[in-house]
């Protein structure tokens, strides 16, 4: 029997029949359909992904008219993290420019949240107006929400962590209340100085990393950057594919919050007045690639369908998007990837 080489969801190489990649992307695509109340793959869309992940080569492609534009969050320090070569910002987002082809890229602090940047926020502005002016591409000021910052010892408010688990509900969930309203407050403040320097906009990175609260302070903040600094685009980028309830009570529109899916995020997104959604499905690394793609194909698929005048951007890194968790990535994988979604979500970006 013929086997095909795909992957795990760890980056392991594994060998499968067709069969069994068959029933895999069913499999993935059932399991994303139950726990998002959602329709299914259908059967054509089934048959095109096995046609993906057993196509021969090492790298696939889409047909030529069928790019998206490709983003990135946290692009000005990646390369020289990743190749142990220090490079300055600067230079690291012409490269993203000129050298990977990018169509956006963000700019961050090496601390990369707006809690941080707060107090040196004109110097970065500064440091961003130099990044534009040796680039063409839009350039948007990155960081995250990261409510954990706002607690004790680093920060203003009790630890809800900690609180918690001594039954103190009630202050546990008046401490995320809290730090939201300071969230709100320095993303903002941070917003201002960028759009006054003529940055393209802000990156809410990681956005629900911290559970529901996490989740409000960013459509807050991209709601009040948007009545202030209209001009100004807002990425949101989801920290996973489940909103979890650490508070659990919040809602925004009236929609509650906790257990949202992402053709859920992405209509709050777009109503808070954010430009481009950065959805994310998670990569279960116990499962194969066919498992994990179609899993992920059906949710993005469902999120470009719910989606109004937002552009979604699939997160296609390290252990999201049917990407393998390994930090090395595999080409055959990403490629394959990229290419289903494109292919069976119509989706704007990458």
């Amino acid at each position: 029997m013929d086997k095909y080489m795909t992957r795990m969801g760890d980056g392991s190489a594994v060998f499968m029949s067709l069969e069994e990649i068959r029933s895999d992307v069913r499999d993935g695509a059932s399991d994303a359909a139950r726990r998002g109340k959602i329709p299914p793959l259908t059967d054509s869309e089934i048959d095109h992904i096995v046609d993906i992940i057993t196509m021969d080569g090492i790298v696939v492609g889409v047909r030529y008219g069928d790019q998206v534009v490709g983003s990135t969050d946290q692009g000005s320090d990646t390369v020289g993290a990743e190749c142990g070569v220090s490079i300055d910002r600067i230079i690291q987002a012409q490269m993203y420019e000129r050298g990977f082809g990018l169509d956006s890229s963000d700019f961050g602090f090496t601390d990369y949240n707006f809690k941080a940047v707060k107090s040196i926020a004109s110097y970065e502005a500064s440091y961003m107006e130099r990044a534009l002016d040796g680039t063409v591409i839009p350039l948007l000021y990155g960081g995250m929400p990261n409510l954990g910052f706002y607690t004790k010892p680093d920060g203003p408010v009790e630890n809800w962590a900690e609180l918690l688990p001594q039954a103190k509900i009630d202050e546990a969930l008046a401490a995320q209340e809290q730090a939201v309203d300071l969230a709100v407050h320095d993303i903002v403040y941070v917003a201002e100085q960028m759009d006054a320097i003529g940055a393209d906009g802000i990156n809410l990175d990681t956005a629900g990393a911290a559970g529901d609260a996490d989740f409000l302070a960013t459509l807050l903040a991209t709601e009040e950057i948007k009545k202030k600094f209209p001009n100004q685009g807002v990425e949101i980028g989801m920290a996973g594919e489940f909103v979890l309830g650490m508070h659990g009570k919040l809602t925004y529109k009236g929609e509650r919050l906790a257990g949202l899916y992402p053709h859920k995020q992405v209509a709050l997104a777009e109503q808070a007045g954010a430009t481009v959604f950065g959805a994310v499905v998670n990569t279960n690394t116990s499962k194969s690639f066919p498992w994990n793609i179609a899993r992920v194909c059906t949710f993005i698929k469902e999120t470009v369908k719910e989606a109004g005048n937002i552009a979604v951007h699939a997160n296609v890194g390290m252990g999201v998007g049917g990407i393998p968790m390994c930090e090395v990535i595999p080409c055959d994988a990403v490629s394959r990837a990229d290419k289903a979604l494109i292919e069976i979500t119509n989706l704007d970006g990458l």
